[in-house]
């Protein structure tokens, strides 16, 4: 009579070591959530066996979509509307891009073609009554010009019409004669010239970029 010899048990150490350690991660668990453990990790989010507890994430802070009043005050932009009313821009001026010159005002405006005013300020227009109000273009434009008689010479020169004589009117610096400026710039915003509309520098470059040939200017009474 053969004997066969039972197969040995062993003990099954992979499933205990597994069950052994579910059971503990569920008490660790238990226990951060009941506070007895913490259940997040330390500042190097490297806390070991109390990592395995996800931490509770915390709302973010949000800027306030509000400015503060002192924000808004330093930001606020200047806008046309700003402007007093005797240097708005004159309702009987066209539309579209132009130069509009007022002789009563004697101030001009750059108008871009979205009726936007780009620049607005005081010149001086003729002593005379030369220039008509109306609708002109410019058809002529010198860097450098010399007046007639005693007009000196003068910069930035956009010509848009003549006027009884032949004489060219148009757009420049205050004329210099023999070293002198004419007028002074305090004095711009009072009629001046011999026909022409006198202008300070930064302005007169303004304007000379502003229109190149073709470009329309309105005169108003």
């Amino acid at each position: 009579m053969s004997q066969h010899r039972g197969t040995p048990v062993r003990p099954r150490y992979g499933r205990l070591a597994v069950l052994g350690s579910s059971l503990a991660v569920t008490m660790i668990a238990v226990l951060g959530g009941t506070g007895v453990l913490p259940s997040t990790t330390g500042e190097n989010g490297d806390g070991g066996a109390a990592a395995a507890v996800a931490p509770v994430a915390q709302p973010s802070e949000t800027p306030s979509e509000t400015p503060s009043p002192e924000i808004e005050q330093s930001e606020e932009p200047v806008v046309e509307e700003d402007l007093v009313e005797e240097d708005a821009l004159p309702a009987d001026s066209g539309t579209g891009r132009r130069i509009v010159f007022s002789e009563s005002q004697q101030r001009v405006w750059l108008v871009t073609k979205r009726q936007q005013v780009e620049r607005t300020y005081l010149v001086s227009g003729s002593l005379t009554d030369n220039l008509d109000p109306g609708t002109y273009s410019v058809y002529s434009r010198s860097e450098q010009a010399w007046g007639i008689d005693d007009s000196g010479t003068m910069k930035y020169f956009v010509r848009f019409t003549q006027g009884d004589t032949g004489a060219a009117i148009g757009f420049h610096t205050i004329p210099v004669d023999e070293g002198k400026a004419v007028q002074t710039v305090a004095q711009l915003g009072t009629p001046q010239s011999h026909g022409c509309i006198r202008q300070k520098l930064s302005d007169a470059i303004a304007l000379w970029e502003f229109a190149p040939l073709g470009t329309t200017v309105v005169v108003t009474a």
